[in-house]
């Protein structure tokens, strides 16, 4: 099972997947884009690996104009039905569907350890106009919290911050060196929406059905015996948001 695979694993879960992944902390986001505009003016941002739209509305809530870009049909869809008035064009980093500088920025939740980074790079730097800024985002559970590592560790997770920052050194020749940003902020979960979160995963997605059955049985355990989780109704499940940041040279 390729990477190509699970990175096309999550239409099937499209709805589930916009229900109970976190959200993207305003902050994070503005950072993300800087002041690439100037003037706080409406920037011409392209969201890549779009998925259903929780980064695109999060960054039409800061008034910035968002083509999202997604090869996915299934969360295309997902993404037209929760984000009125916008339509994801189908694409992917590798050929996205724009002409050269069409984008102030180009941003990424969650995608861009799918993407084939060298031929990415040189497609989003034609996209970018000079000065453009290119930042993918990841919310990465915070794994210094005890119950959330073990969480980590069932679910086969992946994706921590540590992961993040040391793997990524540079965006290659058209990019200015990266800057780090992180942000922290939680979710509210039932403990049968945290079940839920984990079969949005892609592991649990493409996984046969006995790994499945092994994800589910242990996590429930963890829930009913951790003693940060037994007896609870809801749970906090804390993030901490990576941004890696460049400017288009």
């Amino acid at each position: 099972m390729g990477d190509h695979t699970q990175a096309l694993s999550f239409g099937a879960a499209a709805a589930d997947y916009d229900r109970f992944r976190p959200r993207y902390p305003e902050s994070a986001v503005r950072w993300a884009l800087g002041d690439v505009t100037g003037a706080d003016a409406p920037a011409r941002v392209v969201d890549l690996g779009a998925g259903t739209g929780i980064l695109s509305r999060a960054v039409l809530a800061l008034g910035h104009r968002v083509v999202p870009v997604e090869p996915d049909p299934g969360m295309r869809a997902q993404l037209a039905s929760a984000t009125p008035g916008t339509t994801a064009l189908a694409g992917s980093a590798e050929a996205v569907p724009l002409a050269d500088g069409a984008a102030d920025a180009v941003l990424v939740g969650q995608a861009y350890h799918w993407f084939d980074r060298e031929r990415a790079h040189a497609e989003i730097a034609r996209v970018l106009r000079p000065g453009g800024t290119f930042a993918p985002i990841w919310n990465t559970r915070d794994e210094r919290v005890g119950w959330v590592a073990e969480l980590g560790r069932i679910a086969h997770l992946g994706d921590n911050a540590g992961d993040v920052t040391e793997k990524y050194a540079d965006f290659g020749p058209d990019f200015e060196p990266i800057e780090v940003g992180q942000f922290a902020h939680a979710t509210t979960l039932t403990l049968d929406d945290l079940v839920a979160l984990i079969r949005t995963r892609s592991y649990w997605l493409t996984a046969p059905a006995e790994a499945r059955q092994l994800v589910e049985r242990e996590l429930r355990e963890l829930l009913a015996t951790h003693p940060e989780l037994a007896g609870r109704e809801t749970v906090e499940l804390p993030y901490r948001t990576i941004v890696l940041r460049a400017r288009r040279r």
